[in-house]
């Protein structure tokens, strides 16, 4: 994915001749942020970042008077405080964020059933159906902008291109709260001036490539060769970027895409230096990822783990389960399978992460009381993987109605979610916005 901080930005409407531009790229402003400014008004043009709040904590996501600062996202919690301050920290309530997008994506799917999300806070549209009903696609733009914003109290910024790739681009020129049509006569006129960091799939490496075949703008990479790019990238990333450099970009909308992994790691605030302590964060990670599997409705087939060193060496294993599944213990007895599998002789360990892959539907629920009281179980799965993922929905439904602090694995107990001591003292703000001792209920 390319860079979207690179593209030159120009807030506001920028109209044209959409005829043909059936690809719409909408983009949720500074979502996590935006999401807890809703919440909590007295923030709003305050400079917020949502992150971790620890010695290692990486900011998620910054509100705009944040980023005047310099401050960014994926940018060290330390490095952003330096920056700014009189930044207010605000710790992730991925639930929130879930509500959020749900409800924003419904706004889109009364639009068009074409929907592809790529994330929470974005997705494609094609409204080449809808025109009939709701006018040109930048109507149809508009429509959605000032649902948003009414319905929610969120912006958006909407991209309007003949194809996906362009779109994104459109979208990112126009934040915050934006709109821009890319013409199919104005695309290349569009394209070519942008740095070539950009491009959907110019990661750091391929740019530094690029760079010393002198290639420093989309213009400059669509003028190039494809043998050249060839020899300097490799075949199938020359052809892709080099179609993507001259606007061309065959994929549809596709509603049908679905999640290819969910995962989840955290950087520790200290080192870990025994068994005992990754288990922790392996059993908490596999909670994690196995409750998101349950919400999106999916089992996976395949778990892995990551752990990177003190000296940022990072290693990742994976693992083919017998049964998809969505259960937390399942996945967290493969995940220590797989990190004893490594042998570490007294590791130093600042990040453990958990992902499950090879996502497929879940089948059809049974009854949780059957699940957990009767002899019954599915004759596709295991009794042990069945009891656990009943157990697991009893979890759920506590922790949605009541809270994540009710009910949890017992070897949890004393930690906050961010991993500081119930007692300590963090920075975060609670849910009233109150700076609060770590543990003190919302």
């Amino acid at each position: 994915m390319g860079r979207s901080a690179d593209l030159p930005r120009s807030s506001g409407e920028i109209d044209g001749d959409d005829t043909g531009c059936h690809v719409l790229h909408v983009d949720m402003d500074a979502f996590f942020a935006s999401v807890e400014i809703r919440a909590r008004p007295e923030l709003r043009g305050l400079p917020v970042v949502v992150g971790g709040t620890g010695g290692r904590g990486v900011v998620m996501a910054a509100s705009y008077p944040a980023r005047v600062y310099g401050v960014r996202s994926a940018m060290p919690m330390g490095q952003a405080l330096r920056l700014c301050p009189q930044l207010i920290v605000v710790t992730p309530d991925r639930k929130a964020y879930v509500e959020a997008s749900s409800a924003i994506m419904r706004i889109f799917t009364d639009i068009t059933p074409l929907v592809e999300p790529l994330s929470l806070d974005e997705a494609f549209l094609d409204v080449s159906g809808a025109v009939g009903l709701f006018g040109r696609p930048a109507d149809i733009a508009r429509r959605i902008r000032r649902r948003v914003a009414e319905e929610h109290q969120l912006t958006c910024s909407v991209g309007i291109a003949p194809v996906k790739s362009v779109a994104k681009l459109a979208s990112g020129s126009c934040k915050p709260d934006g709109l821009r049509v890319v013409s199919r006569a104005g695309l290349l006129d569009f394209l070519h001036p942008l740095p070539v960091t950009a491009l959907w799939g110019v990661g750091q490496r391929t740019a530094e490539e690029l760079r010393r075949l002198g290639i420093r703008t989309v213009g400059e990479l669509a003028a190039t060769s494809p043998d050249t790019l060839r020899r300097t990238v490799g075949a199938a990333s020359a052809d892709h970027l080099h179609a993507l450099a001259n606007g061309h970009d065959e994929r549809a909308v596709n509603p049908d895409t679905v999640e290819k992994s969910i995962s989840t790691d955290r950087t520790l605030d200290t080192d870990l230096l025994t068994e005992e302590e990754v288990c922790r964060e392996l059993l908490r990670g596999s909670g994690e990822v196995a409750e998101r599997l349950r919400h999106s409705g999916w089992v996976a087939r395949t778990v892995g783990i990551k752990i990177r060193f003190a000296d940022f060496t990072t290693v990742t294993r994976v693992r083919t389960l017998a049964e998809p599944t969505d259960a937390a213990t399942v996945i967290y007895a493969e995940t220590v399978k797989l990190y004893r599998s490594l042998a570490l002789d007294r590791p130093r360990i600042r990040l453990v992460g958990v992902k499950a892959e090879k996502l497929r539907p879940a089948g059809e629920a049974t009854q949780l009381a059957l699940d957990l009281f009767s002899d019954q179980r599915p004759a596709s799965t295991s009794a042990g993987t069945s009891a656990s993922t009943s157990a697991d929905r009893v979890i759920d439904a506590l922790t949605a109605r009541f809270g994540k602090q009710v009910v949890g694995p017992a070897s949890l107990l004393g930690k906050q979610a961010d991993g500081t001591a119930v007692g300590g003292f963090n920075r975060s703000m609670d849910r009233s916005g109150r700076r609060t001792p770590a543990g003190d209920n919302e």
